[in-house]
């Protein structure tokens, strides 16, 4: 005698159902937050992409595109949207008439044109996705775009070593070290967050051109080597979290305060020192104000934030390059950022906590 075996089914149950609605409503929110959050940066790409007609012209759409156009006996014929008794057809202007206009089918193209009355300017233009590629090639052209691109890798090379160098001394100085009135001098230090770059402008400037250093670099790569008030707080804030213990045990060993800096602190403060290189080469990168001072009579040193600038001024009358110069003047950021981006966040996380 067999034995039989029923399969059933196994269907979600109500309650997993209705379970699943809020993770939904949550995650079509979050989407929508997302793309509103972006709706800037896709604005920028569409601009970047089109070209100076179709920015002039009061129907065209959103994305980039150019007219849509039939050839018919070795000559171009735009297309238009036009109502027929049968629907909306996309049909060729062939000829131009103020109470009428005759118009060809694409698809019949053999055929007799079509006599449409009413005035074709009322009519709306068809359109085609053409991205107009060519205009980062006449920005690399016109702004000298290798030129800024290494000015201003210098000077966030540069200007970042002296920032990493000069605060992990410092907020190793501040977090293992205890010294008289060392509260009271960080106190000081962080005070000077709060002081306006304005107040400290004229008295840098006199000072830079007591030396001679105005129209070159130096003005903006020195000073990062004497520390900032903000990195060196990032930085201790994590040193903090590092046990005392481990400290010890490289000082049994013989290890002198150098030498556990960087076999002991440094190696594991790789996420909080990736975070301060990644905010100084953004601070740099978009610096615009300090080279525009010291290097407003040397244009062969400026960097990419000053040479657009002036690049926008030049040519103001062709939103498409100005946006296609933006763009191309946060890749580098964004790609470092994209992949750094894990260590970027653990550093900011850990940095926080209180200490």
């Amino acid at each position: 005698m067999g034995t039989f075996f029923t399969v059933q089914k196994s269907t979600p149950s109500r309650r997993g159902r209705k379970d699943l609605w809020p993770t939904l409503n949550i995650t079509l929110f979050t989407l929508l937050l997302l793309l509103l959050f972006l709706s800037p940066m896709l604005r920028v790409v569409s601009m970047a992409l089109k070209t100076p007609e179709q920015i002039m012209q009061q129907d065209a759409p959103l994305w980039p595109a150019k007219p849509a156009t039939f050839t018919y006996e070795g000559k171009e014929y735009e297309l238009y949207r036009v109502p027929m008794p049968e629907g909306t057809k996309t049909l060729a202007l062939y000829k131009k008439g103020r109470a009428e206009s005759q118009f060809l089918d694409p698809h019949a193209p053999a055929a007799a044109p079509l006599t449409w009355q009413g005035s074709w300017r009322t009519l709306q233009r068809a359109w085609v996705w053409a991205p107009a590629w060519d205009n980062f090639k006449e920005v690399w052209r016109l702004i000298d775009y290798p030129r800024l691109l290494f000015n201003t890798i210098m000077i966030a090379f540069f200007s970042t070593a002296g920032t990493l160098i000069s605060c992990t001394l410092v907020a190793y100085g501040f977090s293992r070290f205890r010294f008289p009135g060392r509260d009271l001098l960080f106190t000081l230090m962080i005070s000077t967050i709060f002081l306006p770059a304005a107040v400290t402008l004229i008295p840098t400037y006199t000072v830079f051109v007591k030396l001679n250093w105005v129209g070159t670099w130096l003005p903006l790569i020195v000073p990062t080597f004497f520390a900032n008030a903000y990195d060196v707080f990032l930085l201790r804030q994590y040193f903090l979290t590092i046990p005392r213990e481990m400290d010890e045990a490289a000082m049994i060993d013989g290890a002198g305060p150098f030498r556990i800096l960087l076999a002991v602190i440094l190696p594991q403060s790789w996420p909080v020192i990736i975070s301060v290189a990644i905010f100084h080469v953004v601070y740099a990168w978009n610096d615009f104000f300090g080279p525009l001072i010291y290097l407003s009579t040397r244009p062969e040193l400026q960097p990419i934030a000053v040479g657009l600038q002036r690049f926008n001024g030049i040519h103001y009358t062709n939103p498409a390059l100005i946006q296609a110069a933006t763009l191309m003047t946060m890749i580098i950021p964004l790609v470092i950022f994209f992949f750094t981006q894990r260590f970027f966040m653990q550093g900011v996380v850990i940095t926080g906590v209180e200490k």
